[in-house]
């Protein structure tokens, strides 16, 4: 216990307070430890199952101007999913009732839902390529028009103003329909998806609200000429997707389908988020490969093999739907189409040559994007805390993405005009969209255009293709200058937006730098004659570097650019970046997890927690039921918003004995609250007033927004009735000897995907309860074994 440098125990009674994030309530807690060395912590649980937001919730309240944050805080808002399939006597029962081919059945009907996610994922991402290809052109062309126009009869200014109001008009809309109708839509979505797949239950991360609003706000912010991407968005969108899909029915809409109502349970809904997630990297980057290995290692964290021949389906699915319906819009159009909506285009045969002395240059460029990677990401950690504390309500939201979008229509602007950079403008083999002459000559264009007129992800594809001399090292080292601090301050708006494209464009203008100042370096410069290469390393490498993703980003960019012989230095600029980042800071999405204080379960344990047993991590004392209790108990129960918890230990009690029961069982808070709805009473089952035996159809039906234990009505004679749990609850619940180890007890709590570990002694009697804030609050710091605080944040 000596490497433990805070113990706390957190009962709510308390004499020392806790800053809060929202400013509205006080959480207070106790550092003394009990004469016995154990935790008593009081019950961690504060969210009802029911989704929906209380109005006493949604009420702003008297906010102050500054919300204290204290990053050593752990939320209690956040609940766990039930991952782990509770195998009570109903369960059994309709599993033995299904023969062989209806398993068949449901295994079909699991590839079925996985091609209609891929499906409307791929029509989803459609829809967003064309609607903001056509928005975006419409800007551009009445921006260039003007620009052209006011260069010769002057008036620039009257552009400039044009400019920044159309940005600030579009990301309005995006900041308003976010800030105000749905909050849960903002940013790029991937921590949210994230925290669901390790079994956080993220209130709203998955409704149709939430994904009409992702879909309306990425739109906005990418034509509005925010430093954004859309492939975030699009991963959330697919997650949405999934989850909707998989249920067979809208709960949002209030209409059923009354199909694949077996899936409707955490476990399997978890599974189609996880190809929902894995088809939108796909329809982002036209990369199905690189989509199952993305929800492999930034999201699910529980997997198996025929998970992922689903996923793989799901994301083949995807990538051929957009494809194709791309390919009818653009032969409409005239255009060519590309696989994805982010297409980099391949590297033709002489580019893509690289020689072995080359492999030092591109591991110091990983190194460099690791260190740039650490600075973005300690720059917007300490801009996302003071957005905590001070830019707080709706309208300050709003306000700070149009100041956003206008200084950086006003950068761009300012970037161009006082660019000299002039490139000779070939009509037939030029590749620009809207090239701008601005003060250059006839027959030229601003090169300083090229980068900032255009959407993100032209301007990436621009600096992997164009050909030597198009960009001087000036030109690049402004724009890289001025977009890292732009793509910084944007990431964290309250506006839908992706971090990948910005940080891809980063990496490739000065990785681009790197490979047009190299051969001025080498006495041989025909030897480092293509910059494009090395733009590329750069973009790997500032991405890698931000998000610290490995093998699934080696893919993706493999995929994207069509080409498989930079997979080696790529993977190997990316194990670079990810070391040196990781030596500073974490990578960009677990920052927002932990700023956002979700209990966030890693693979494993705190390396110096071996010290720790069940007995010291555990909660108690803990609430329990009797096999047979009085329906008044249990609602009385429910109904204390003090300690509202959501799962009881079953037991059996022993006659005029003090000493805890013996366990015989668990049952869930949602279970309860449908024993209570239909009335399942001893006494109304021996007087047949009951009209039929209760299903597990029940229990589904009303997954998953369980209504609140204060929405069902129980009589005063009803209270006296008694509740027989034998059938409904489970009856092998996990449990642990209260001397197991921490580490012991966290790899069997997280690779089970448990939600409640029920602690006993030598005589199975209930001692104590394992949840995951139990877990979670415990982390590695800088003094070693640290215990996080408990609070409402």
């Amino acid at each position: 216990m000596a490497n433990i440098t805070k113990k706390v125990s957190w009962s709510g009674r308390g004499e020392e307070g806790t800053p809060l994030l929202n400013g509205a309530e006080e959480v207070k807690y106790n550092s003394q430890l009990s004469s016995g060395g154990m935790f008593h912590i009081g019950r961690l649980s504060t969210v009802d199952l029911d989704e929906d937001i209380t109005p006493e919730e949604d009420t702003v309240r008297s906010k102050p101007k500054e919300i204290p944050h204290n990053e050593k805080l752990l939320s209690l808002k956040y609940e766990s999913l039930d991952y782990d399939n509770i195998e009570n006597h109903l369960f059994l029962e309709e599993e033995r009732r299904m023969s062989h081919m209806s398993f068949r059945c449901l295994e079909i009907s699991r590839w079925v839902i996985c091609g209609l996610i891929g499906v409307l994922t791929g029509l989803i991402a459609c829809f967003i390529d064309i609607v903001v290809e056509q928005l975006a052109g419409v800007k551009y062309d009445v921006v260039k028009k003007s620009i052209d126009k006011n260069t010769e009869i002057g008036g620039l200014s009257i552009s400039l103003i044009l400019w920044a109001a159309l940005n600030s008009a579009f990301v309005i809309v995006g900041a308003v329909i976010v800030a105000f109708f749905e909050p849960m839509a903002a940013g790029s979505g991937i921590p949210q998806i994230k925290c669901y797949l390790n079994g956080v239950k993220v209130p709203r991360v998955v409704r149709l609200k939430t994904l009409v609003v992702k879909v309306g706000g990425v739109i906005c912010s990418v034509v509005g000429g925010l430093a954004v991407g859309k492939e975030g968005p699009m991963i959330h969108s697919g997650a949405v997707v999934a989850a909707g899909v998989s249920q067979g029915r809208s709960t949002s809409l209030k209409k059923d389908f009354k199909i694949f109502e077996y899936f409707r349970r955490d476990t399997e809904k978890r599974d189609f988020v996880s190809a929902g997630a894995a088809a939108g990297v796909s329809a982002a980057f036209g990369a199905p490969v690189g989509g199952v290995l993305f929800s492999l290692e930034e999201g699910a964290s529980f997997w198996n093999q025929m998970l992922t021949w689903r996923i793989f389906f799901a994301s083949m699915i995807s990538t051929f739907t957009l494809n194709f319906f791309l390919s009818i819009y653009h032969k409409k159009t005239g255009e060519l189409s590309s696989p994805g909506l982010i297409n980099f285009g391949s590297f033709d045969l002489e580019s893509v040559k690289y020689n072995l002395y080359e492999i030092p240059l591109f591991i110091a460029m990983g190194a460099v994007g690791g260190l740039l990677g650490a600075l973005f990401n300690v720059l917007n950690y300490w801009l996302t805390i003071f957005r905590i504390r001070y830019v707080h309500r709706p309208c300050l939201q709003v306000m700070e993405a149009m100041l956003v979008a206008a200084v950086t229509a006003t950068v761009s602007f300012a970037m161009i005009y006082f660019s000299n950079d002039c490139q000779p403008l070939d009509t037939q083999k030029s590749s620009e969209e809207y090239p701008l002459q601005g003060f250059c000559a006839d027959g030229e264009y601003n090169a300083m255009a090229t980068a900032f007129f255009n959407t993100p992800e032209k301007s990436v594809r621009s600096l992997f293709h164009s050909p030597p001399g198009t960009y001087n090292p000036w030109t690049l080292s402004l724009f890289t200058l001025a977009y890292f601090f732009l793509a910084c301050w944007t990431y964290g708006l309250t506006v839908s937006a992706g971090v990948f494209i910005p940080s891809l464009l980063i990496g490739a203008a000065w990785g681009r730098l790197f490979g047009i100042l190299l051969p001025y370096m080498t006495p041989n410069p025909s030897v480092f004659a293509d910059p494009g290469k090395y733009a590329l390393m750069g973009a790997a490498a500032q991405l890698g570097g931000i998000v610290r993703m490995t093998l699934s980003l080696t893919v993706i960019l493999v995929e994207a650019t069509g080409n498989v012989t930079y997979g080696l230095p790529i993977m190997l600029v990316l194990m670079t970046s990810k070391i040196v980042g990781d030596y500073f800071i974490e990578g960009l999405y677990d920052v927002h997890i932990k700023l956002q204080s979700v209990p966030f379960l890693h693979w494993d344990a705190p390396a110096t927690s071996h010290s720790l047993t069940a007995r010291e991590v555990m909660s108690s004392p803990v609430t329990c039921f009797n096999r047979v209790e009085k329906v008044g108990t249990i609602v009385d129960i429910l109904s204390n918003t003090s300690t509202n918890h959501n799962g009881f230990p079953v037991i059996i009690q022993t006659a005029a004995s003090e000493e805890p029961g013996k366990l015989c069982g668990l049952i869930l808070r949602s279970q309860l609250i449908v024993l209570l709805k239909h009335k399942v009473f001893v006494e109304r089952a021996r007087s047949r007033l009951s009209q039929r035996k209760l299903q597990l159809k029940d229990f589904r039906d009303a997954y998953p927004r369980f209504p609140p234990i204060q929405s069902i009505h129980v009589s005063q004679d009803e209270r006296e009735c008694m509740m027989d749990l034998t059938e409904f609850m489970n009856p092998t619940p996990y449990t642990v000897p209260q001397d197991t180890s921490l580490p012991r007890v966290f790899k069997l709590f997280r690779a089970l995907g448990l939600r409640h570990l029920v602690v006993v002694d030598d005589d199975n009697r209930v001692i104590g309860l394992v949840t995951r804030k139990d877990l979670a609050r415990y982390h590695l710091g800088k003094h070693g074994l640290e215990e996080l605080h408990l609070a409402h944040t």
